[in-house]
């Protein structure tokens, strides 16, 4: 986690501080449960919350003994001991480390899934409302980077709103499927510790008890929500490279918000650069990298290794750290977008009217003139005009072939800016879910 791409309520799920205090809570709990089917004195377990509850855990002894233990989780246990006194030797009773960091794991990832939730609804009301803003503002279409045909700005948005709609629904599915919990001790088959011990734990703890731990929870679970991660990262960039090239200075459609006292370059003055979503476009690329290892982990030996716990240690808090920095850019990019419906209009008209050359050919076609034919027509008298040789209605009405077949009028008739615009509305109902 770097604290440039940081931001401390996300920061604050991994600290060392926040991890043992959920550890604390998992073994308090399953202390409770082992008091409540009598298998440890109700006295003790009343003791560990009465000293554990408010204690604060100091990270440089639990530290310190793992120095020595070169165990993490038998040195929290060591420290809790100290704090709570001899009914300690009641806690951890029939359970195994990964009990406690499986479990804290996923604790950590809902509350990290929360939090990204609550980012993309902040993005989905920003892109709705500036989609709404520009829902019938012209803007070319491109394809292949070149002039195709008109559509508004405001689908430009609505489409990103669908897309990330639909990467809130993943991470809400993604989050449900990583809440499990397993208190089933050494290789899963609770043969030291009873199955409503984890049951237990897990109502406590927000999370559903999970079917077979094999002493490990499956980390295909885990898997799937780096890559929903992944997914939500690559729409970003989507989005950050349309705004990128956006605000290329020989299109100025859009641009990034500039602030006063903003500098652009170090050695030229003039500069307004895409930094914002440059810089999205960067962390997207991380996000996205720590899906390959998360998929590597399934592959555990038999019924438990570590080969998956520096690889969690690692990409648990970077890349949710990281993908909530970035959406709140996203948003903040969004909201304050600079937005001109004049240069839009100039790019539109740029091509003399080629954007309109479909409308031409369906005419055309309509009034008998075969396919083929058709597209011959309209090509002759378009690459004129890429050439700067002319405007294309001009050039149309001075076709002898294509007047026989169209009138005048029709032929204008087929220059309509708002034809291609009149189902805006439809498609904005799909996407909304308002007339």
């Amino acid at each position: 986690m770097i604290p440039r791409y940081s931001r401390p309520e996300m920061t604050a799920i991994w600290s060392p501080e926040s991890r043992f205090r959920i550890w604390f809570e998992i073994e308090a709990h399953a202390t409770t449960a082992l008091a409540n089917i009598g298998v440890v004195p109700k006295e003790a377990a009343e003791k560990v919350w009465e000293k554990g509850r408010d204690a604060v855990f100091d990270v440089g002894r639990i530290d310190a003994i793992e120095a020595v233990t070169k165990h993490d989780v038998i040195a929290f246990l060591t420290h809790l001991a100290e704090i709570v006194g001899p009914e300690a030797r009641f806690v951890h009773q029939g359970m195994t480390s990964s009990d406690v960091l499986d479990t804290c794991l996923n604790v950590q990832l809902t509350q990290a899934a929360d939090i990204l939730i609550k980012d993309l609804d902040a993005l989905l009301a920003a892109l709705k409302r500036r989609a709404f803003e520009h829902k019938l503002t012209p803007t070319i279409g491109r394809s292949h980077g070149i002039h195709a045909e008109p559509v508004t700005f405001g689908l430009k948005l609505a489409q990103a709103y669908a897309e990330f709609a639909r990467a809130k629904d993943r991470l809400i599915a993604a989050r449900k499927e990583v809440a499990t919990c397993a208190i089933s001790g050494a290789v899963g088959t609770f043969a030291n510790i009873d199955p409503r011990v984890e049951e237990y734990v897990a109502e406590q703890m927000g999370l559903a008890p999970e079917p077979v731990s094999t002493q490990v929870i499956p980390r295909d679970r885990h898997a799937m929500f780096f890559a929903v991660l992944g997914v939500i990262a690559s729409s970003m960039e989507r989005l950050a490279t349309e705004v990128r090239h956006l605000q290329r200075t020989e299109v100025l459609e859009a641009e990034e918000f500039f602030s006063d006292g903003q500098k652009g370059s170090s050695a030229m003055p003039h500069k307004r650069n895409p930094v914002l979503t440059e810089n999205i476009t960067g962390l997207a690329r991380m996000v996205r990298g720590y899906v390959t290892p998360a998929l590597e982990n399934v592959a555990l030996w038999h019924e438990r290794d570590i080969s998956h716990s520096s690889v969690e240690r690692m990409i648990g808090p970077d890349a949710t750290v990281t993908l909530d920095f970035a959406l709140a850019r996203l948003t903040g990019v969004i909201d304050k977008l600079l937005i001109y419906p004049e240069q839009m209009q100039k790019n539109l008209d740029r091509l003399g009217g080629l954007v309109h050359s479909q409308r031409v050919l369906l005419a055309l076609t309509q009034g008998g003139v075969s396919r083929e034919d058709a597209y011959r027509l309209v090509q002759r008298n378009a690459m004129p005009v890429w050439r700067g040789e002319g405007d294309f209605l001009t050039l149309l009405k001075a076709d002898p072939e294509v007047t026989a077949v169209l009138k005048p009028e029709q032929i204008e008739e087929c220059f309509d800016l708002g034809y291609h615009l009149k189902h805006v509305d439809t498609i904005f109902s799909r996407v909304f879910g308002e007339a």
